[in-house]
């Protein structure tokens, strides 16, 4: 399985997503997920399972495939009910 988190340069806050995403990850103790970051650009829907972007990227990304709408990309609160509904949903947890 993978996760990816996309913003529209591909630097700093899908990276930041990226990384608060594997810690949830880890708090969760789900361990087979791997995850990435990409440009919107770059991203592709073969590229990832599942992709996180901010709600202002959500009517730019419909083309990847199942995306996760972030209200608040920096909220971890948000971030970590997301993570753990899409880990539910693909028999993660």
């Amino acid at each position: 399985m993978k996760f990816a988190a996309v913003c529209g340069s591909g630097l700093g806050s899908s990276f930041m997503v990226e990384m608060n995403i594997n810690s949830v990850l880890s708090d969760l103790g789900v361990t087979d997920v791997e995850v990435a970051h990409y440009d919107l650009g770059s991203a592709a829907p073969e590229l990832a399972d599942v992709f996180f972007v901010g709600s202002d990227l959500a009517d730019s990304a419909n083309h990847l495939g199942e995306v996760v709408v972030l209200d608040s990309i920096i909220d971890l609160d948000e971030l970590k009910e997301k993570v753990t509904k899409v880990c539910k949903e693909k028999g993660l947890l």
